[in-house]
């Protein structure tokens, strides 16, 4: 997977985080270029073996006229009312735009987080004649989504997107967008190509992992609006555009549909999503032939692991954090705990390979093993996951 770093942000008034990187090895040269991130969602409806009520078409041009009809009402544009600071006149109320979706027949909306971010006051609109409040009801910063409740009736007629799957998406597949650009282009429709698979989106805040990429135009106020496949069944949410300019250049990229429907349904239930934790803080080392050289150590890969939280998983499996402090080339180092090279048989390199596992494979209650090495001797623990206590969640 290919690198990608953001030099600056093109905000749309909606709180859009800032993009810093793309896959866990950066293989490419970081270009210079602006970054907009624009987020999408999602919607658990009929299975992917499931007919979709869209009439039989003859032409490409039928299709997409037919997806849209079906599809397009139940695309929302989400406004959001902001009171920011202001040294001389105190707070004043600031406005933002994305777009969401209809996830169910009660009334849910899947959105991005970040475009209700420190909203005060939300209003979603079915198109010009149906207005309606909403309010929060689960929001998950780290993967970058949030539900609403709407405080009305769904207008009549308006069915959820239908869910589709990501896990077997293939690079050329067709991918059709809906949203809101700039927020007064109301329901607006492109169509591209899934162009790659599997990138990995790296902002101020959060990682975003598995993402698709795709050349279908998004723009500022897309944020929140489905990604479709050529039968109009829900495959990702347009969740960032890569760009010179603050517009689209072909670069677009979604949160897959599979992670949304793992979300999504834990924050309507409880309102938060749990995120499987070890306990392991990263002020580890991820171990370079040059650094195990340095500090005599007995692989040439791996993560040495400095410290661990008190009480966490890690602790209770017996896990060692470092036992002492060396001073190497003016640079402080914590070494002597054990190094972990792989969890339920998965190598590991690097932090981001253990956090990719974590996000991706497992799930809080889950027991993990661990492979470590201490003191020259190969040691095999088992730990549970915890959810991530509140306090380090983002």
């Amino acid at each position: 997977m290919a690198a990608l770093t953001a030099i600056a942000l093109v905000g749309a008034g909606c709180g859009l985080p800032q993009l810093s990187g793309l896959a866990p090895a950066a293989t490419v040269p970081p270009p210079t270029h602006r970054v907009i991130v624009v987020v999408a969602t999602a919607t658990p409806v009929p299975a992917l073996s499931q007919a979709i009520d869209v009439p039989p078409v003859e032409t490409e041009e039928d299709r997409r006229v037919a997806i849209y009809e079906r599809m397009a009402p139940a695309v929302v544009n989400i406004t959001t009312q902001i009171l920011r600071s202001d040294f001389f006149w105190g707070y004043m109320p600031e406005e933002g735009s994305g777009s969401g979706f209809l996830w169910d027949s009660d009334g849910h909306v899947v959105t991005n987080y970040h475009v209700i971010e420190g909203a005060q006051e939300i209003s979603v609109s079915f198109g010009d004649d149906v207005n309606l409040m909403a309010e929060v009801i689960g929001a998950d910063p780290q993967n970058d989504l949030a539900v609403l409740r709407l405080e009305g009736a769904i207008p009549d007629g308006v069915q959820p997107i239908p869910l589709g799957a990501s896990a077997g998406l293939k690079v050329g597949q067709s991918a059709i967008a809906i949203g809101n650009p700039f927020g007064q282009f109301e329901r607006t429709m492109t169509e591209g190509i899934v162009s790659a698979l599997n990138r990995t989106i790296e902002t101020e805040s959060t990682v975003l992992r598995g993402v698709i990429q795709t050349d279908a135009a998004i723009n500022r106020g897309n944020s929140g609006g489905p990604l479709l496949d050529s039968s109009g069944r829900l495959i990702g949410v347009n969740s960032a555009i890569y760009s010179p300019t603050g517009t689209s250049a072909g670069v677009g990229l979604a949160i897959p549909v599979d992670k949304v429907s793992r979300v999504v349904p834990e924050l309507i239930a409880s309102g938060r999503y749990p995120h499987p934790w070890l306990g392991l803080e990263e002020l580890g080392y991820e171990i370079t032939p040059a650094l195990a050289q340095s500090l005599r150590l007995p692989v040439e890969q791996g993560l040495l692991i400095a410290r661990i939280y008190r009480g966490s998983p890690v602790d209770i499996a017996g896990v060692r954090s470092a036992q002492e402090e060396v001073i190497l080339r003016n640079r402080r180092y914590l070494v002597g705990g054990d190094i972990l090279t792989a969890i339920d048989g998965r190598p590991l390199t690097t932090w981001e390979q253990l956090n990719a596992y974590l996000d991706e494979a497992a799930r809080v209650g889950q027991a993990v093993t661990l492979s470590l090495l201490r003191d020259g001797e190969l040691l095999t623990l088992e730990a549970t996951l915890a959810d991530t206590p509140e306090s380090l969640q983002g």
